[in-house]
Order: structure tokens, then sequence, then C-alpha cells
């Protein structure tokens, strides 16, 4: 699809990474998705191949490049099904690491980031509690000032890097009597081994069985007030600026995953018979199949678009909400059908497009649901409270 988004370099570095992608990444997927993990040694040979952080300036371990090139990243990773590994690169490349970046000191920076661009380090973000999702504002976390020290306490539950994290952006409460209530959100980084943080079970999902997944506990957790992002109850107004992008990744892996889907089973309804022909070739398969390379391409178009619009600055939270419920539906359609297109076959979990059934399912609800991204465009419309 012609787009304006990449230039010579962006393929140059589309090349470096579709090889390290099918020689050290495809080969590895299904073992990583039946052992529910992927090796940390994936994740520093990564960053030795400058993959992670490449946004971030050079001081810090980066190259200063733009977002497309994480568009590339997700783009390849999807091409080659590893779902897993690419919900965790997100989260810690495109969602959790960009907090320290956008909110951190010089001397926060440097003490974090250079680890989080190498490999070493994995960041989760915590925001989801049992009792709060979308709504941010409403989360119960504690960090209670104590002289130098913040004592946190509460609960994060289906924390993505949870269980592998080194660092964690932590959403929570620094003063619980704030009007109106997201005033009293900040955002804390915690270390790994900190005393009272505690990672509690591994959460077993339907689905992307190897990026891990964790509920959080803090006990009196003591964190240094140096370890603060940004300003006390200033923590609201970064995260819903950082969603137009987490919804925007999202809305790349879905529709890139969407085509990627399409694209195998049109090579295996081409070589699998029935009745002494290619099951492609009845008109009701045909038909099926137009259809959604007919709704992939018109979704993809409107995506890149946005890609364009937020590289050029430009406020795109209506048009991501948009764009972030349609793909993400319009993936399950097409995982659905796909599916249905294998015949008993694509029930099978050693098929590819039956663990990707698995996996596509969490795509409605992660970085805001269906419902919520609705709820978004309708306030956004004009058209009021439910």
């Amino acid at each position: 699809m012609p787009t304006n988004i990449f230039d010579e370099q962006h393929e140059l570095f589309r090349n470096t990474v579709r090889r390290f992608c099918e020689n050290e990444i495809a080969p590895h997927v299904e073992e990583w998705r039946n052992n529910g993990e992927v090796p940390r040694e994936i994740w520093r040979r990564m960053g030795e191949q400058g993959f992670i952080g490449f946004w971030a300036d050079e001081e810090y371990g980066g190259a200063g490049l733009d977002f497309a090139y994480s568009v590339i990243m997700i783009e390849e990773l999807c091409r080659v099904s590893a779902s897993g590994l690419n919900s965790k690169y997100t989260v810690h490349n495109d969602i959790a690491l960009p907090y320290i970046n956008m909110l951190g000191t010089a001397e926060q920076k440097s003490k974090w980031m250079p680890k989080c661009c190498n490999g070493e380090h994995i960041v989760a973000i915590g925001m989801t509690e049992p009792g709060a999702g979308s709504d941010l504002a409403a989360i119960k976390t504690t960090a209670v000032r104590d002289g130098d020290d913040y004592v946190i306490n509460g609960q994060k539950t289906f924390i993505t890097n949870g269980h592998t994290c080194d660092l964690l952006v932590l959403a929570c409460k620094t003063d619980t009597k704030a009007v109106p209530a997201y005033k009293g959100v900040s955002l804390i980084v915690i270390e790994d081994g900190t005393p009272g943080f505690v990672k509690n079970r591994k959460l077993q999902k339907i689905g992307l069985h190897d990026s891990d997944t964790a509920e959080l506990f803090f006990e009196d957790c003591r964190v240094p007030v140096s370890n603060l992002l940004g300003e006390e109850g200033d923590g609201f107004k970064p995260m819903m600026r950082n969603l137009q992008q987490e919804r925007l990744v999202a809305c790349v892996g879905g529709i890139v995953t969407a085509e990627h889907l399409l694209d195998i089973t049109v090579e295996y309804t081409k070589t699998r018979t029935a009745f002494g022909r290619p099951i492609c070739s009845f008109q009701h398969n045909t038909f099926k199949i137009v259809e959604m390379a007919t709704e992939i391409e018109m979704a993809k178009t409107f995506t890149y678009s946005l890609i364009e619009d937020y590289l050029s600055g430009m406020d795109i939270t209506t048009k991501v909400s948009m764009a972030k419920w349609y793909n993400s539906e319009l993936l399950n359609r097409i995982a659905y059908h796909c599916v249905q297109l294998h015949g008993g076959y694509g029930y099978m979990e050693e098929y590819e497009i039956g663990r990707a059934y698995q996996d596509v399912r969490m795509r409605t609800i992660a970085a805001g649901s269906t419902e919520i991204m609705k709820r978004i465009i309708g306030k956004r419309m004009g058209l009021g409270e439910d």
C-alpha cells in the first residue's frame, strides 16, 4: 500500500528486522508458546540489534528514531506469528518505557533507560486493578509519603510483563481526597526485588501463552521519593496522552495480523481440495475471501493514515478510538472465518490458525475495550454520557 510513512532508512531497518525475525524468532514461536515464556536471551539479542528503545536519545541508549520504526517492528513480529513476543515488546517499547523517557529526570533516565534499551531490563505498566480497568481515576492503590519514601499498598492485575519485569511504572493514588479524583494519580517506578513488591501468580490465559500476565501486590512497599515520575498528582494526563500511541500500536498489530491470517488461509484453500477442486474455487468461499480482503484493505488504509497524522503531531484521539474498536472486531471476524475455511484442521492447535484464533480474542479488550472506545467516540461527538 502506498504510504508516506516509510523512507529508504526505514526500509533498510525493515530488512534487518525481517531477517532477524525469520532466523531467530520464527523457528521458536511454537516452542515459546508451549513453554509459556519468551527466553531472556531473545530480549537481549533484540537489544543488541538496536530494536528496543530506538526512539530514545543516544545518551540514554537510543538512536532518536521516530514512531514509524515501531510500526515496522510490530509488522514484522506479527508476520512471523510472534503474537506473545509482540505483546511483551509493545508494552515495553511503546507503552511503558516512554513514560520514563517523557517524565523522567536526567538522573532517572540515565539510571534506567540504557538497560531497558539494551535488553537487560524489561518494563511493565501497572494500571489495571481488580476494580478499575478503563476508569483509571478510580484506582485504589495508594502511595503515602513517609519522609523520603512512599509507602505503597494495593493490587494490580492483568499486567503484561508483570511476572518478568525488572521495572514497573505504577499508577497509584498519592492523594485519595483529590477533587476531581484524577488529580490524585501519580506515576512511580518500582524496581524488582523491592521489599513489599510481590509478584503473585502468572495468570493462565486462553491465548498469548508466551506473554506473561500477572497479579501484583504491594504490601507496605517502600519506594524512594526519587522514583516519582514527574510531579505528584500529574500522572493522569500523561496516561491519557500516551493512550493515543498505545491504541495506535493495537490498531497496527490488529490489521497486520488480520492480513497475515488471510494470507495463510488463501494459501491453504488453494491446496486443499474438495470434490476434486480447490476449496477457494467454490463461489461462497471465493466471495468470503474477497470480502475479507476488501475489509482489511479499507481498514489498513485508514490505520496508516492515522500513523501519518500521529507522526505530524495531530490529535488522533477520536479516529484512533474508531480504528481500535473496528480493527480488533474485524480481526476476530477474520480469525473466525479463516478457522472455518481450514475446516477441522483449523480447530487443531498444531495449525497456526487455531493458535491465532485464541490469541486474537484479547484484542477487543486490551488497550480499551470496544465498548469503552465507542463511549469515548460518543462523548467527543457531543452525544453526552451513557
